[in-house]
């Protein structure tokens, strides 16, 4: 713009001296006096129209210049906003991801509670049966204090086991194994009737024939030779091709 107004000032002052000098006969000393102030006028009116277009050009590029500063302004707050939405974001899915593992690990443990307490099947003397896992446990407990030999434990356990399981699978295998403990400790009229137990229970049982065996040794203890023998005539007879019938004819030889 100030190379705009001194080209003008040029411009004017080169028209005025060449006017001057081609018509210096022509003017009068008013008349170069009245062109040279209408030349400054005008001169006046186009420098006074370039510094108003300047101000105008000065004021609009204050404005955009502000205009970019507040929008820069807008932008540095908007960053900051999505630079604290991402933190608040990626926070959220790390609680998500915790609360899923959690969920997780409490429904694994609610499963696994759970399944201490299914029914588990078991299969022993032939026969297949549900019990749940306590009792399992249970069972597995007393025979363990049997199989030490500690009879006097393992009979007060069993009897325990089948007063408290009354209904149980277990419990023909736990009569037989509680006469037995009993017979060990001369307890032979409760041995006998833990073995009659259980054959009323199951006279199928595979063990049946063993059973029938410890019943006449039991009558034989308590001095019953009558009810042994015909004990073990029916032993003989209804279980033929055992082992407990080719001891039961050994002992009717010697009850003879």
């Amino acid at each position: 713009m100030a190379k705009t107004l001194i080209w003008i000032r040029c411009v004017f002052v080169a028209l005025f001296l060449s006017q001057s000098v081609a018509h210096a006969g022509l003017f009068e000393d008013d008349d170069a006096r009245r062109a040279i102030l209408d030349l400054r006028q005008r001169l006046e009116q186009l420098s006074s129209s370039g510094l108003a277009q300047s101000k105008i050009q000065s004021d609009e590029i204050s404005k955009l210049r502000s205009a970019v500063l507040d929008l820069q302004g807008q932008i540095e707050t908007l960053k900051s906003e999505q630079a604290k939405l991402r933190g608040t974001n990626e926070q959220l899915i790390r609680d998500l991801s915790n609360l899923q593992q959690r969920q997780k690990d409490v429904q694994l443990g609610v499963e696994d509670r759970l399944r201490k307490f299914d029914p588990v099947k078991v299969s022993l003397d032939g026969a297949e049966f549900l019990v749940d896992p306590s009792e399992k446990r249970d069972y597995d407990a007393v025979m363990a204090v049997f199989r030490k030999g500690d009879f006097v434990a393992a009979q007060s356990v069993l009897t325990g086991f089948s007063q408290r399981y009354l209904g149980s699978g277990y419990l023909p295998s736990v009569l037989f194994w509680l006469g037995n403990a009993q017979y060990a400790n001369k307890d032979y009229a409760a041995s006998l009737s833990s073995f009659k137990r259980m054959l009323s229970l199951v006279p199928n049982n595979p063990r049946a024939s063993e059973a029938i065996l410890a019943i006449s040794n039991c009558q034989i203890e308590l001095k019953d030779l009558k009810a042994a023998r015909k004990t073990l005539e029916d032993l003989v007879s209804a279980y033929p091709d055992s082992e407990a019938a080719q001891v039961a004819k050994e002992r009717l030889t010697r009850l003879k």
